[in-house]
């Protein structure tokens, strides 16, 4: 290592390190910022956004200043929602910086100096203590030897030991020990640098995005075609310019869905207010629709399933010694004020008092060379004796003239395969010479609701699988007890590609084939738990991952939910979607069932608005092609779009039935079923016309506000229609708040029909006729949507002979 960082122990001189400065750079992670309005500018670009852009401009060439307005107003709300989303890797990168060490003990030019850690270079000298955040990557130097917390890196339950050659990672803690280091990575090449490009890197475009951008394709289609005919059609008969400027307007004012993103990013709003009161925080908008659509959980251990904290579990006891008499004497090698996870957990475990009055007049803390703890105790009488605890290799050896020490080797791998660390315990006896007590076994528990949760999990449709930075056998008992299962697959299987091959896609069908089959994971490194949320994405997987370290923040990220438990780090907050304040994964499974009900309530919005826009849209399109009869004005489509898109916000407090298995977008079930009510929406509303002109002989001005009338109240009736899978009256019922909406807009709309605002009066006598005529072709749409599904579900859809790529 010094040959190939050209340095020594005695550290660089100050050219040196400012040389190295200059080539490698400082040791903090980079970030890179963008243009706030280039950002903002962004949400502004997309197949809707286009359609709305569109409408706005030809608002304005034909001088309509109201559409103009209420499209720009819309526009800009839906711009705005998305941009306060922004910002989530460059908030992640910041908090991982921030556990950073801000300054480092450093050798330079033969003297200890104390310098900023982002001028640390390799081959830099450190000293290391008690408390220390470590500045930067490293291996220990000379005889001294550390005890680190490495578990926010690496999850990793238990501190870990490190002598002379090991590896420090930086952002780890410094428990016990003091030592020098030479450092050899620093910024982003170090681990906790490549941990923070991964956050950088990673990142899915959701299935929220996916679905509206297909809903705008779809939509562009129709309306393309739709229009270029009818202005074909308008320019062959000699209509004005201006005119067929106007004609364009209303076709797209009417076809383009411009309060569809809006709407629904109030229904994901409010439902992410009531999973906030369900003690889940949503980060991340489009999160609560992914949330309900995940069928795979990664679930973090450390915290998350168990409880990250040591217990002791039934110990081993050599012959003749009793149980309580090894936890007494455990519980005497032990201190508390040390606060050292081990002996607090042998504390709790034991009596709270010494037991038979005796006193520990000596104590030796644990030594990582010596490897074990040792206190002197009077007892009754004045009698001393010595108790000791630590590695069971080396209480054997202590106890190397007592026979049940021939046993320890087999019992401390009886444990190990279990999962549990062992810990031994000695004392002496009358003549002073060592006698074992028996061996302690140390694991972090399950949490009492783990299983719980997981079976509730699974009663949803989700796959739960664990992943780990512990040893196989570690995690392999706790998902035995919690009942995932024991194919725990170790993390070397993960092999993880170049940068090149990632970005590539390149197919790994025997790692997704693994990773899909197991039940867990362990001794993974962030990279390891990114690679598995990558796999199983690529498998055709929506995916979930708990955590609660700066070692799950990438994976976080990149996931399609990513969960940051209670108490996470500020790391994994800002990298996850979905932010717990309740310990436990119990609130996980309301936080689905809930997400699952916000899904409902889109995908009914969703089909509501397809439908209309098709109604609209084909409706105008023929009626001026067939009968050269421009069926409304302007105006009216602009109360079409204020009255019925406005009050159908109110669907965001919609009763609705969540799916018992993950939802998901089906874009060919929801186009299907639109279209179909669509098409049902268009003759229903040309039979009326055909009544109205030629069996009732209707001025067409009145025709007109018969018409606007109609597409009013049959379309909010058709959100009764959408909003459930079965028949209309299906439970459960509509909310009060969506009924009163509905009833109290359409009450305006006949008001307006009736009394003629801005268009030929009606009067009471026809609008109660075109109230019964709507209510009863709402019950044949009802039917219609009914025989849509049946004929959906008799030609399923053929499965895809491969998952796409998901980036």
């Amino acid at each position: 290592m010094f040959a190939a960082l050209e340095t020594s122990v005695r550290g660089l001189s100050s050219e040196q390190a400012g040389a190295r400065l200059e080539q490698v750079g400082p040791n903090e992670v980079a970030e890179k910022h963008r243009s706030a309005l280039l950002v903002f500018l962004g949400y502004f670009w997309g197949p809707i956004a286009w359609m709305i852009e569109v409408a706005l401009v030809l608002s304005l060439l034909v001088r309509h200043w109201t559409d103009a307005v209420i499209i720009g107003v819309l526009l800009t709300m839906n711009g705005g929602v998305a941009f306060a989303e922004e910002h989530q890797a460059a908030s992640a990168i910041a908090a991982l910086k921030q556990r950073l060490a801000t300054t480092a003990r450093v050798l330079r030019d033969a003297a200890w100096r104390t310098v900023p850690v982002r001028e640390l270079v390799p081959g830099d000298v450190v000293r290391l203590r008690l408390g220390d955040v470590i500045p930067a990557d490293g291996r220990l130097l000379g005889e001294g030897t550390l005890e680190v917390d490495q578990s926010a890196l690496t999850g990793e339950s238990l501190p870990v030991g490190r002598g002379a050659g090991d590896v420090l990672y930086s952002g780890s803690v410094v428990l016990r020990g003091e030592a020098d280091a030479v450092v050899y990575a620093t910024g982003a090449a170090s681990f906790f640098g490549s941990t923070t490009a991964l956050v950088e890197a990673a990142g899915t475009v959701s299935h929220f995005q996916r679905a509206v951008v297909k809903i705008g394709q779809y939509l562009i289609v129709a309306a393309l075609a739709l229009v270029t005919l009818t202005v074909a059609v308008s320019v062959v008969r000699g209509s004005a310019v201006l005119t067929v400027l106007e004609f364009a307007l209303v076709v797209l004012i009417a076809s383009v869905p411009v309060a569809l993103p809006a709407v629904l990013s109030v229904t994901m709003a409010v439902g992410a207010r009531q999973l906030a009161r369900r003690q889940a925080v949503v980060s991340h908008l489009p999160a609560v629709e992914e949330l309900g659509g995940i069928d795979v959980l990664c679930s973090d251990k450390t915290g998350t399933l168990t409880q990250n904290r040591l217990a002791l579990a039934t110990p081993w006891t050599a012959p003749g010694i009793e149980e309580a008499g090894l936890l007494d004497a455990a519980a005497l090698a032990s201190r508390a004020e040390d606060r050292d996870p081990i002996d607090l957990a042998v504390l709790a475990t034991a009596p709270q008092e010494l037991p038979h009055g005796g006193e520990v007049v000596d104590f030796v803390p644990f030594d990582p060379v010596s490897k074990r703890t040792e206190a002197t105790v009077t007892g009754p009488g004045g009698r001393r004796f010595q108790v000791s605890k630590g590695a069971p290799q080396v209480i054997a050896a202590l106890c190397a003239g007592d026979p049940a020490a021939q046993q320890v080797g087999a019992v401390v791998e009886e444990f190990a395969l279990r999962g549990y660390r062992a810990l031994g315990v000695a004392r002496t006896n009358g003549s002073d010479a060592w006698r074992l007590l028996g061996v302690l076994p140390l694991a972090d528990p399950p949490r009492e609701d783990s299983a719980a949760t997981v079976a509730e999990a699974r009663a949803l449709g989700l796959e739960v699988k664990m992943v780990t930075g512990d040893q196989v056998a570690i995690g392999r008992e706790i998902a035995r007890r919690i009942g995932l299962g024991e194919h725990i697959l170790s993390a070397d299987a993960l092999t993880v590609p170049t940068p090149a091959r990632e970005a590539a896609h390149e197919p790994q069908p025997a790692q997704a084939a693994a990773v899909e089959a197991a039940d867990g994971f362990a001794q993974v490194f962030p990279e390891h738990k990114y690679r598995i949320v990558k796999l199983l994405q690529a498998g055709g997987h929506i995916v979930g991952m708990t955590g609660d370290g700066v070692n799950d923040a990438p994976a976080l990220k990149q996931a399609d939910a990513g969960i940051a438990v209670s108490g996470a780090t500020d790391a994994a907050r800002a990298a996850a979607d979905v932010v717990l304040l309740a310990p436990g994964l119990s609130v996980i499974v309301d936080a689905i069932r809930q997400a699952r009900e916000i899904f409902a309530r889109m995908v009914s919005y969703a089909t509501y608005r397809i439908a209309e826009t098709v109604r609209v849209l084909l409706l105008i399109s023929l009626a001026i092609i067939a009968v050269n009869f421009f069926p409304v004005t302007p105006v009216m489509i602009v109360f079409l779009a204020l009255l019925n898109d406005g009050a159908i916000l109110s669907i965001a407090y919609d009763h609705v039935r969540g799916a018992d298995k993950p939802a998901a977008w089906d874009m060919r079930t929801v186009l299907t079923i639109a279209t179909a009510i669509g098409l049902m929406g268009v003759a229903e509303t040309f039979l009326l016309f055909a009544l109205a002109d030629t069996v009732f002989g209707l001025d067409r001005d009145l025709i007109r506000t018969l018409i606007y009338l109609k597409l009013s109240v049959s379309g909010h009736l058709t959100i009764f229609v959408t909003r459930t899978r079965g028949p209309f009256w299906t439970r459960p019922a509509p909310a009060p708040i969506l009924l009163g909406a509905v009833i109290g807009t359409q009450l305006v709309a006949t008001f307006i029909a009736v009394y003629g605002a801005l268009m030929t009066p009606l009067g009471w006598g026809w609008a109660a006729a075109v109230w019964a005529y709507a209510l009863l072709w709402f019950l044949v749409e009802d039917r219609v949507k009914l025989a849509a599904h049946r004929w959906l579900d008799r030609h399923p859809r053929p499965a895809p002979a491969a998952a796409e790529p998901r980036s």
